[in-house]
């Protein structure tokens, strides 16, 4: 008799050991998901939803496997704040990352799109952006910064935009003020105008934290960022921006032409890259063109890209050297020399070297 009871407590153990194994397994399986089934879907939690109808709505379009296994984790894990709003799962999401996600809040956006302007990039190169990411034309961005009703608009609203925007040698009004970054665009359908907005409120946040230092400048703000426009396209390393800037302190002061190539392409609206320059284009006038004429001590009369923070720095915190030349290698590294003749002869060491860049 006490043979048969103990065989039949085996057996009952054994079951519920089997029973509690089982459960476990059945339970790990159903909070990790389905990871072979990335699928996308969109859910709308409504206000006031509690656990029982959020798990049953995440069964019935298929993100989840069992509402029960979802109430489990719940509980057992005192996940209780959970967020109105439209949500995008797919199966393969945990219940972990599920339960993040509607803690959090972070409710689905589909119509969003990514923006991203560069450094070192002009007005035409975003205009072709914005036609290429959003539903606007590369002629809207145009025909707004042609837009004197706009202009006046943004020269009220922001401290740091001038008249000096107005000069009608300019080509594009905004060139320089658009701060480099990646932005999050509502929808396609977002005008220019506001997209130009958020680029030029991050602008105003950027340079509100060199305010005291543009104010003890000698230069205007409108100056401080044609010159780090410069300073970008001429210096591929952070570190040799300072001594660029430098360089152009120094021309300037000498009233030296400052005989930067950028200038030079920009002034004829050719890509970098594109092509060399001709002996014409190098030597006609032109308001942005500081390697022609009449251009002694002077700035070209705008930016002529988007500016890193990297490169207001380096213009209003210039190391103090006394060169006047400098010279970068095809792997972008800067010489930097206090003599045309110290120019000269890097110029043709590079060469020999087979550093020079060519295109």
């Amino acid at each position: 008799m006490k043979k048969k009871l103990m065989i039949i407590l085996i057996i009952i153990l054994a079951l519920i050991v089997f029973l509690v194994a089982g459960t476990i397994i059945w339970y790990n399986n159903s909070i990790s998901g389905n990871k072979n089934n990335s699928e996308p879907i969109i859910v709308e939690i409504g206000e006031g939803a509690n656990l029982n109808s959020v798990g049953n709505l995440l069964e019935e379009k298929g993100i989840i496997n069992n509402t029960m296994a979802f109430r489990i984790y719940i509980k057992l894990n005192n996940k209780n704040n959970l967020i109105a709003g439209k949500y995008c799962f797919s199966p393969s999401m945990s219940f972990d990352e599920i339960t993040r996600i509607l803690e959090k809040g972070e409710v689905y956006k589909g119509d969003e799109i990514k923006l991203t302007y560069i450094e070192g990039k002009n007005i035409r190169w975003l205009a072709s952006k914005i036609e290429e990411t959003t539903n606007n034309k590369a002629e809207d961005v145009y025909n707004l910064l042609n837009n004197e009703e706009y202009i006046n608009k943004i020269i009220d609203k922001y401290w740091f935009i001038t008249d000096e925007i107005k000069n009608e040698n300019i080509y594009y009004a905004i060139e320089g003020y658009l701060f480099p970054d990646t932005y999050i665009i509502e929808n396609a359908d977002v005008p220019v105008e506001d997209i130009l907005t958020v680029m030029l409120d991050q602008m105003e946040k950027v340079l509100n934290e060199y305010k005291s230092d543009i104010e003890n400048s000698n230069l205007t703000v409108h100056q401080i960022l044609t010159m780090a426009s410069m300073v970008e396209l001429e210096g591929v390393h952070d570190e040799d921006r300072t001594g660029i800037a430098s360089v152009f302190y120094n021309r300037l002061k000498e009233n030296m032409a400052l005989g930067s190539d950028v200038t030079t392409y920009y002034a004829w609206k050719i890509d970098m890259g594109e092509r060399d320059l001709t002996y014409q284009e190098l030597n006609t006038y032109n308001a942005y063109n500081t390697r022609g004429p009449n251009m002694e001590g002077k700035l070209p009369v705008g930016p002529i890209a988007s500016v890193s923070k990297a490169s207001i720095e380096a213009v209003l915190k210039p190391e103090q050297t006394d060169n006047f030349y400098f010279v970068a290698d095809k792997n972008g590294k800067v010489y930097f020399t206090k003599t045309n003749a110290e120019h000269e002869e890097m110029v043709s060491a590079l060469k020999t070297q087979g550093l020079w860049y060519e295109y």
